[in-house]
């Protein structure tokens, strides 16, 4: 008979339970976090709840089918130049969605946090994150608005320590949300027409 070591039983048992425990601490994180926003622990639950949920819900808000040209070799090309044979034509389709638990949500509890802290500072906040959001965000062809994960939070998180000293995660929340929203997305979106219209 072989007999496994205990330790090796533990450590099987303790890696089959790794994804319950990160889920363990990623709700008392968030717990944490949206109790200094002025909700209570059942109600931070759910909200975590919904954003998961909510994430994998997209809103389509706008659409727009163009038509471009594509040549695949120098052999298509010369038949298009010089015998007039039509080249390959595809249609593309441009759509800008509204995700639930990433944009909504957060929207919508932003707009709350407006009603809980200063108006001035929260301004101030998006403000400052909308001009670092727009310089900082760029549209990829093929994928849309891209912006490191990082830019807007930690550009929220500081500005909103040196404006708004206590109230500082109300402001850094609903001023990092707003800033992005209008920075990397909104103010990104002429030029996602200007990029289809290009080809």
């Amino acid at each position: 008979m072989v007999y496994l070591p205990v330790t090796l039983v533990l450590f099987l048992a303790i890696l089959l339970l790794l994804p319950l425990i990160f889920l363990g601490i990623a709700i008392d994180i968030v717990e944490v976090a949206v109790a200094k926003l002025g909700f209570s622990s059942t109600a931070a639950f759910w909200l975590f709840f919904a954003v998961i949920v909510g994430s994998t819900i997209n809103i389509p808000l706008y659409r727009r089918k163009t038509e471009i040209t594509v040549v695949s070799d120098f052999a298509d090309f010369w038949l298009q130049q010089f015998w007039g044979i039509p080249l390959h034509r595809i249609q593309q389709e441009i759509v800008v969605a509204l995700n639930v638990g990433g944009g909504l949500i957060p929207v919508l509890l932003a707009l709350y946090q407006l009603t809980r802290a200063d108006l001035v500072e929260i301004a101030l906040v998006t403000v400052i994150v909308t001009i670092v959001s727009y310089f900082s965000a760029q549209v990829v062809p093929g994928i849309g608005i891209q912006m490191s994960p990082l830019v807007g939070p930690l550009t929220a998180a500081l500005s909103a320590v040196l404006i708004a000293g206590n109230e500082a995660p109300a402001v850094a929340f609903s001023g990092g949300i707003l800033g992005v929203l209008i920075g990397a997305d909104l103010l990104h979106c002429a030029k996602l027409n200007e990029w289809q219209q290009a080809f």
